[in-house]
């Protein structure tokens, strides 16, 4: 079983793909989804959360305000880091729990862990094949302009606040260069998955 991380910048097309990989029958684990289910209301995680930021981080109905906890840990590089300090090790129990029981179910399964902040939080240790989607940041900035309604200077922050590209490329096994049309990002992902499987 491969076990594959695939990460990339925000606006990377990442999410692209790991819809590809996952067409092709790849069992794709979303840290971001993983993120929100350690954080739900009764999770030992939020609970964590509210004792170190303060129940202002809290909605009326007890759920996690990402944007009130946003506004204080971003551009904050400690609070970021005590937020990490909490976050992570849940995700990455409940990441490996998930690559446990996709093996368990089928042990030839190529499973893709598809994670963000790769560089940020986990390393290059555990995976047979590291996949970077990447694309300039000055191209990367345009897309959350035009695609996602960003201000230049919010797109502009958001890719800072992001490990910068020569760190997340130096841990690439795999570059899947993403700046081109979407069939070329798609025909690199689908080389990738021969590759993965010996395939045609």
């Amino acid at each position: 079983m491969p076990l594959v991380a695939l990460t990339g910048g925000i606006a990377s097309g990442k999410s692209t793909i790991a819809r590809r990989l996952a067409e092709h029958g790849a069992v794709i684990v979303d840290a971001d989804a993983l993120v929100r289910e350690v954080q739900a209301p009764g999770q030992p995680v939020l609970a964590a959360i509210a004792a170190e930021f303060g129940d202002d981080v809290l909605t009326e109905d007890g759920a996690l305000d990402r944007a009130a906890l946003g506004a204080i840990v971003f551009g904050d590089r400690e609070r970021l880091a005590r937020l990490n300090a909490i976050v992570h090790p849940a995700v990455k129990a409940e990441s490996q729990r998930r690559f446990r029981a996709a093996l368990d179910a089928d042990p030839d399964a190529v499973v893709v862990y598809d994670v963000p902040l790769l560089a940020e939080a986990r390393g290059a240790g555990e995976w047979d094949r590291i996949v970077v989607a990447h694309a300039p940041a000055d191209v990367r900035g345009r897309r959350l302009v035009t695609e996602r309604g960003m201000s230049e200077a919010d797109a502009a922050a958001r890719i800072a606040s992001q490990a910068g590209d020569d760190e997340r490329l130096a841990l690439a096994d795999v570059v899947i260069d993403t700046s081109g049309s979407l069939d070329e990002t798609l025909a690199q992902a689908d080389a990738l998955w021969r590759s993965l499987t010996g395939g045609p």
